[in-house]
């Protein structure tokens, strides 16, 4: 199921949106908000995939909504307006529909969602090679593994810290998935929410790993591997 909002300041519109949503059985609507703080809200709390989002509103607009966030999840715009529906795109949102919507233009853009979202929720892997793509705001991102430092969970994404750059990559894949994509022998997962590699710990104690001053906690569900790692603690 694809989870998602819907977000109007018109009360019709908005009851509307919400119905259209329903008739679309891969869709699940989470909430359904009258401005983008409201949603804020409601994201703080669940894990959201697809936001439809009114354009114009007082206060808050859609654009600085999209703006306003650090990981986006995908957009459908809808909007009584074409005047920003090149605004729209270059934001890369993944459609832009103009009010009153048909039920069948409707559902053609959450076809396109739907494509979007299994294609982002796969990995492109090359294992054998080194590297692995993974989808970060709709492009491909190549992930060299001997450059990956740490991973670090965040409940549905990952951030991949990286030895050749000061930001993190964010993308959506699931901890479990990333540990099985990583050669076994050059990394080690040590916590629910880290997978560390071998090549860049510095010290080992019993309840935590370093890298250089970077501390991170042992679970004690992950102890016996770094004690078959190291042949003590």
């Amino acid at each position: 199921m694809i989870r998602c909002i819907a977000i109007d300041d018109e009360p019709l519109a908005l009851e509307l949106l919400v119905d259209n949503i329903s008739k679309v059985p891969y869709l699940q609507l989470v909430a359904a908000c009258e401005n983008p703080l409201e949603a804020m809200t409601v994201m703080e709390q669940q894990n959201i995939d697809l936001i439809f989002l009114d354009i114009q509103m007082p206060g808050l607009t859609g654009i600085q909504f999209i703006h306003s966030m650090t990981v986006k999840p995908m957009f459908i715009l809808i909007t009584a307006y074409e005047k920003y529906a090149l605004q729209g795109f270059d934001l890369n949102v993944t459609d832009y529909l103009v009010k009153p919507v048909s039920l069948d233009r409707f559902v053609n853009a959450c076809n396109k969602a739907k494509e979007l979202f299994y294609l982002r929720a796969q990995p492109k892997v090359a294992a054998s090679a080194g590297y692995f793509f993974v989808n970060v705001d709709y492009s491909l991102i190549k992930i060299i593994t001997a450059d990956i430092i740490y991973i670090e969970g965040l409940k549905d994404y990952i951030k991949i810290h990286l030895k050749s750059s000061q930001r993190f990559v964010v993308t959506r894949i699931p901890m479990k998935t990333i540990e099985e994509l990583l050669p076994a022998n050059a990394f080690i997962r040590i916590h629910k929410s880290y997978i560390v590699s071998i090549a860049f710990i510095t010290v080992l104690r019993k309840s935590s790993v370093f890298i250089d001053t970077l501390e991170l906690p042992i679970s004690d569900n992950y102890r016996d591997s770094i004690s078959a790692l190291t042949g003590k603690l």
